[in-house]
């Protein structure tokens, strides 16, 4: 069996928020410590593939000692999502050679812009990540992995979640279409995120992530992009059996 791993399932502030006192922020579960959203994929004939690179991805390496990436696929362009692009320098340094970057024509644009650095011809020394920016533009390869890119969207901004096999992986959405919808037909695993109890203009609520996990009906599904609203022990016991929170560092299996 493939394996996945929740690097981070925070929000754009992580958590613990900064100068925040509410009990999440200040429990000793290690289950509510949540660093920015990312997951590490490693396929059964060892292909390994990140889901955004933000910015604790120099933390998330070192702790599950990544060393080695076949490829990157990009949801979006905020910050909480490719902040961490510099740090990939160091994967460059170990693999000897570039690595690709898959993602939309604007966040490709957006990272070719807040990144301008690394396409600049500049000097050698000082180290600075190789990378080969790849448009997504329908169903794609890394290596033996198919991949198929589930456009949803991002309050105005329409962004990419991505679909491996029977699992598929979306967050940041606020609305998928009809479209995309008929994409995760029959996928066993689904990702999805649950920004807070409330609703937000460009997150789903936890109400509305549930309302898609039942319209999808995957035998498992897992909430991420958590913010401080939820406390892990407490509100787990919550969910319906086939749902659960995710939390940084947990292993699950996928086909």
């Amino acid at each position: 069996m493939a394996k996945l791993t929740f690097l981070g399932t925070g929000t754009s502030n992580g958590v613990p928020v900064i100068g925040c006192d509410c009990e999440t922020c200040r429990s000793k579960d290690p289950r509510d410590q949540r660093m920015r959203s990312s997951v590490f994929l490693e396929t059964n004939l060892g292909t390994k593939i990140l889901i955004d690179v933000g910015p604790d991805f120099r933390n998330q390496a070192l702790y599950h000692r990544i060393h080695w990436l076949d490829g990157i696929l990009v949801s979006h362009s905020h910050q909480d999502h490719i902040g961490g692009i510099d740090e990939l320098r160091q994967i460059n340094f170990i693999m000897k050679k570039s690595i690709e970057i898959y993602g939309t024509e604007t966040t490709l644009r957006e990272i070719q812009s807040r990144f301008d650095y690394i396409f600049k011809p500049t000097q050698w020394g000082g180290g600075k990540p190789r990378l080969e920016l790849c448009l997504v533009e329908g169903d794609l390869r890394i290596k033996e992995q198919k991949i198929v890119p589930i456009p949803v969207m991002h309050g105005q901004i329409s962004i990419n979640g991505y679909r491996l096999g029977s699992l598929a992986y979306i967050t940041d959405a606020s609305f998928i279409s009809e479209e995309s919808l008929k994409l995760l037909n029959g996928i066993k695993t689904l990702i999805i995120n649950a920004l807070r109890l409330e609703p937000h203009p460009t997150h789903f609520s936890l109400a509305e992530a549930l309302k898609i996990i039942e319209r999808i009906s995957p035998q498992k599904a897992y909430l991420t992009h958590l913010t401080h609203t939820f406390l892990y022990q407490r509100d787990s016991v919550k969910l319906p059996s086939n749902i659960a929170f995710a939390y940084d560092g947990l292993s699950i299996n996928w086909e």
